[in-house]
């Protein structure tokens, strides 16, 4: 059995409506998710702090080839500069690779629970 050669990253952004959508197709991996913090942090940009950037941050998966660790990692920092802009982040067409490594590690909810307000948790029965 041989490896497979990694899939190069390709990231597309759409912004429409107070929705910034990535795609993200290829391997999120050590080597690439640089790439796609670098890309949310522009989307997010400056205004994160003033309150009038976008609603809601979309990233979308269907062309995700493998993650690992770093890219769970990476994750894991964007919904914390979300959180931080008062952003809602959504992971859609999540592959079944990738629902196995947040249900696994524990991380899905943590990842795609809505908030309340501007960076605070929603409490059960709150919202």
């Amino acid at each position: 059995m041989t490896a497979s050669d990694p899939r190069p990253l390709t990231l597309t952004v759409e912004a429409e409506a107070g929705t910034v959508l990535v795609r993200v197709a290829g391997d999120l991996d050590f080597e690439t998710c640089h790439e796609l913090m670098r890309t949310v942090e522009s989307c997010l940009g400056d205004r994160r702090d003033a309150g009038d950037g976008p609603a809601e941050l979309r990233v979308e998966f269907s062309g995700l080839g493998g993650i690992d660790s770093t890219g769970l990692s990476t994750l894991l920092m964007i919904r914390r500069l979300t959180d931080l802009a008062g952003v809602r982040l959504h992971l859609d067409e999540r592959p079944l690779a990738l629902e196995r490594l947040l249900d696994i590690t524990g991380t899905l909810h943590h990842l795609t629970a809505p908030r309340a307000g501007r960076g605070r948790e929603q409490r059960p029965g709150t919202g």
